[in-house]
């Protein structure tokens, strides 16, 4: 589907079917039945039409352009994508022209919008007022304050957020019609748009709901979309060079350690300058020191011996529970827990941590709150996740979560962020908990292949990471896209510990 600019509109960014070096490939055809000459020379009238004429007549009708204008047209569309400049229609122009992108005209390098539109302020207020469902609001708070900050570490501009009120750029997650004259189209079209700088409107962002929006190179990368957008937001029209934020193509990078590419960057900084140092302040006397905060123990060392240790790595193995806090996982087995920090992986027995515990059967946590809550038996236990120590008040019953008194274990637990509820595991039923309301739902408890047909009969662990609910099953695990209802991949347990 091509996308269209209108105005200063910047509507951006269609999902490729392959990376970046295969842009220009053509893509798999849909039918058997072979478009004819003049159904190319329209499709070809209407991409120039779109993409190489002057922003603001993109809806005029080509057919009004001259043969020469078509042909310089042409011409300068071939050279744009690095094809052989002929002015002649051939089939690796068509190919180029059939490929996903974006819909604002192309132009070489960097580029600025028309009149060179621009931020007469140095802090630029943002808000967000819709989030998104597929990632908590930390997350997507964290994530938008990073590609905002991409520019202010170049250019002396700096951003606030605001939670009430009018801000400078309005930011929100919609799909379908979301209050503008650009409706998006469902899942795997239209990813975002924005304006550029101006009154009222400019710069305000906004990103379709129905895309599948994740921190990883899987579904649509936030943070990635999020700046090129922003760019629109401050005055960058798109460019042509292709490692840049700014070229048309939605196109996944690596983005630990993200900095704004070269020409991105020279761009920018030729509307707004380049950000100096701040001079050294001269010296003031040093306060008295104020207590540092105790930093977080290390983890106690395992019994050796007696761990699972030699599992680690095996195809066979088993969780008995997993969990995230505050972004890294928690897998357990046997009285023992790996947790997994970036690339580091560590064993630690539960009890050392937790002497009230000597095992977890399930384990969940809920983001918003900073709690999570362990199942041993027929008891849970509350944690502040920041200081990971016991809230007072715990152990419970796990009958007060409303279970039937019968039930004298939990399976699995995981807090699923897009419906606020907390699904609890129990042999072939699952049950639902309402965390806002402190109660369980009513109609439940229900069996896990009514409502989750893919992931098996029972649960033994399941956590959220990324966007995705997994749910360990023995020592296959199903990755599970829970706003579509949708089994994505089957994986094997022992893949999170770094085993390869």
């Amino acid at each position: 589907m091509v996308l269209t600019n209108m105005g200063s509109l910047a509507v951006c960014w269609l999902p490729l079917l392959a990376w970046l070096t295969q842009c220009s490939a053509a893509p798999t055809p849909v039918s058997q039945v072979l478009p004819s000459p003049a159904e190319d020379e329209a499709l070809a009238e209407e991409y120039l039409s779109k993409f190489y004429t002057d922003v603001g007549v993109t809806n005029s009708t080509f057919r009004s352009l001259t043969f020469t204008s078509y042909n310089e047209s042409l011409e300068d569309m071939q050279a744009f994508f690095g094809l052989e400049v002929t002015g002649v229609l051939d089939k690796e122009t068509l190919d180029a022209m059939k490929a996903p992108r974006c819909g604002v005209s192309d132009i070489s390098k960097y580029g600025h919008f028309s009149g060179r539109p621009k931020w007469q302020k140095k802090q630029i207020t943002y808000r967000i007022t819709q989030y998104t469902q597929d990632l908590s609001q930390s997350q997507v708070d964290r994530t938008i304050a990073q590609a905002f900050k991409l520019y202010s570490d170049v250019i002396p501009l700096d951003f606030k957020q605001i939670t009430r009120g009018t801000a400078d750029i309005m930011i929100l997650f919609k799909g379908g019609y979301h209050g503008d004259f650009y409706p998006f189209d469902g899942p795997n079209g239209v990813l975002a748009h924005a304006n550029s700088p101006g009154l009222q409107q400019g710069g305000d962002t906004h990103f379709d709901e129905d895309e599948l929006w994740t921190l990883s190179p899987r579904g649509v990368n936030l943070l990635l979309v999020a700046a090129h957008e922003f760019g629109h937001a401050l005055g960058l029209d798109h460019s042509r060079v292709r490692s840049a934020l700014m070229f048309p193509t939605y196109q996944y990078v690596n983005t630990n350690g993200y900095k704004l590419p070269a020409d991105d960057r020279e761009g920018v900084q030729a509307l707004y300058g380049s950000r100096t140092p701040k001079p050294n302040p001269p010296p003031v006397p040093e306060p008295e020191p104020e207590p540092e905060p105790e930093p977080e123990p290390e983890e106690p060392t395992e019994e050796p011996g007696t761990n699972p240790s030699g599992e680690k790595c095996s195809r066979d193995l088993v969780f008995d529970a997993a969990t995230s806090i505050r972004g890294d996982l928690y897998f357990f087995k046997t009285g023992y827990y790996w947790r997994k920090r970036q690339n580091n992986i560590q064993l630690t027995k539960v009890s050392a941590k937790w002497p009230e515990m000597s095992h977890v059967d399930a384990a969940y946590d809920v983001p918003h709150k900073d709690v999570v809550y362990f199942f041993e038996d027929g008891r849970y236990w509350g944690i502040r996740a920041y200081a990971k120590t016991i809230i007072p008040g715990y152990p419970k019953p796990i009958s007060s979560l409303g279970l039937p008194s019968s039930i004298s274990k939990v399976d699995a637990a995981v807090y699923v962020t897009w419906t606020g509820k907390t699904l609890i595991f129990v042999k072939t039923q699952y049950w639902s908990y309402d965390e806002s309301r402190n109660q369980m739902d009513s109609g439940y408890p229900k069996y896990i292949t009514q409502d989750f047909r893919g992931i098996g009969s029972r649960v033994d662990a399941a956590f959220a990471n990324y966007g995705y609910v997994y749910f360990s099953n023995g020592p296959r695990q199903i990755e599970y896209y829970f706003p579509y209802r949708r089994v994505m991949r089957t994986l094997l347990n022992y893949g999170w510990l770094n085993c390869y």
